[in-house]
């Protein structure tokens, strides 16, 4: 992707967000934070898996593109936004050992060393302001929790021993919203694209819409149906099944806003 100006408001908003998160003063869910903001989910590895999980990324473009990768040992990712510091601007984060998950800090400066590198990767937080632009309203945000979010039976690409599976996002909507989203969303594939599936969540191994694997479950109306986009936890579940020594990612639902606006992933 080529670099991108940021709008001086926008860099505004997306530090003044930052600093808050930093202070501890913003803990929550940052859908609808700062909404015409790009937000990014965030991976943090050692250089040694680095390069097997870039090679992941690019051959899983849906669920994992990239917006940016950092240098060795750099908590900075200027082409995203000034003065981001990735050790404090995300309101939670998940330190997994050896595949395990052992904590959910909010600050990972001790945590920090100079071998490690940080992948920025699309979400799906920022196609949904195009939807709300759109009049789409999305039961999740409405009532204030997160996204649902379930490991399919669809398998990833494979790179080294990153592997796993496609981990989905979902919104019920109506066939019509359904429809229009499908249109709005293909033009944002730099944060997911348009959805992998919808309709019958059994076709992609998910038995029950009730009991998420991350995330919140909302209500699916009589009138709705299902629609599935690929999620950036899909590295987590990879991450789990690779068994790195160490990692950092995002927590779901807390995600790096960054200072770029969102029409600016638009493709076309």
């Amino acid at each position: 992707m080529p670099p991108l100006s940021f709008d001086p408001d926008a860099a505004a908003r997306g530090g003044a967000l930052r600093a808050q998160i930093r202070a501890s003063n913003f803990n929550g869910n940052t859908s609808g934070a700062a909404a015409d903001l790009v937000q990014a989910n965030l991976v943090i590895l050692p250089q040694a898996d680095a390069a097997d999980f870039l090679l992941y990324c690019q051959r899983n473009p849906r669920p994992c593109p990239l917006l940016a990768v950092g240098s060795v040992g750099d908590p900075a990712l200027p082409t995203l936004g000034h003065d981001i510091d990735l050790r404090s601007d995300l309101p939670r984060y998940r330190v997994w050992r050896h595949g395990e998950l052992v904590a959910e800090p909010t600050d990972v400066r001790e945590l920090w060393r100079d071998d490690l590198v940080a992948f920025a990767i699309g979400c799906s937080f920022s196609f949904e302001w195009a939807l709300g632009e759109a009049g789409i309203r999305l039961r999740h945000q409405q009532r204030g929790c997160n996204v649902a979010m379930y490991r399919s039976n669809i398998a990833t690409a494979a790179a080294g021993r990153f592997a796993g599976p496609l981990v989905v996002s979902m919104r019920p909507m109506k066939a019509a919203d359904a429809i229009r989203a499908v249109q709005i969303t293909s033009r944002f594939p730099a944060v997911h694209g348009a959805p992998v599936h919808l309709g019958d969540p059994g076709l992609i191994g998910i038995a029950n819409l009730a009991a998420p694997d991350y995330g919140d479950a909302v209500e699916l109306m009589a009138d709705e149906l299902p629609v599935f986009w690929a999620c950036g936890v899909t590295p987590q579940a990879a991450l789990a099944q690779a068994r790195p020594d160490f990692c950092i990612t995002h927590a779901p639902g807390s995600m790096l806003v960054t200072d770029l606006r969102n029409p600016q992933l638009a493709a076309f």
